[in-house]
C-alpha cells in the first residue's frame, strides 16, 4: 500500500513473499513492535509523502513512515521512522520545513495546493509520532 504523494525512484523493488514462505510480520504503531499478521503475502507500507532513490530495495513487509527518504545503499530495516532521512536506523531527520518545500513543490506539480491543514498533519506527525 502506497500513500498519497509518494515517489518510488526507477527500479524500486520490493517483496510481498518471504522466501522461507514464512508469516509476515509487520510494525504495530500502537504496540511499538512487530506483529504476527496471519499472512503469507504483505508488500511495503508506505506513508504519504515518502521517497525511494533509485534502485531502492524493500523487504517484504517494510513499513515506511510518513515523509520518509530513502537513498542509501543495501537493504533498509523493516521499520524506516517518519522524516527518516536515509531510511536507516539512526539516520538524521529530515527537516520539518524542507519537507514541507518537497512536499508543496511535489502537489504543485500535479497543480494541487499544499494547504494550511497539510502543513498542520505533517507538523503534528512530525511532533508526536
Amino acid at each position: 500500500m502506497i500513500g498519497e504523494w509518494c515517489n518510488l525512484g526507477a527500479d524500486t523493488n520490493s517483496s510481498n513473499l518471504k522466501n522461507n514462505y514464512a508469516e509476515v510480520k509487520l510494525w504495530n504503531y500502537r504496540t511499538k513492535r512487530f506483529a504476527n499478521t496471519g499472512l503469507q503475502f504483505a508488500g511495503v507500507i508506505m506513508g504519504d509523502h515518502s521517497k525511494t532513490a533509485i534502485n531502492t530495495q524493500l523487504n517484504t513487509g517494510t513499513v515506511v513512515g510518513v515523509a520518509a527518504n530513502i537513498f542509501k545503499s543495501g537493504f533498509p530495516p523493516n521499520l524506516i521512522e517518519n522524516f527518516s532521512w536515509g531510511g536507516m536506523k539512526g539516520d538524521e531527520k529530515f527537516k520539518l520545513e524542507k519537507a514541507y518545500e518537497v512536499a508543496e513543490k511535489a502537489m504543485a506539480r500535479r497543480k494541487v495546493p499544499f494547504t494550511e491543514m497539510d502543513r498542520i498533519i505533517l507538523k503534528y506527525i512530525y511532533q508526536n509520532l
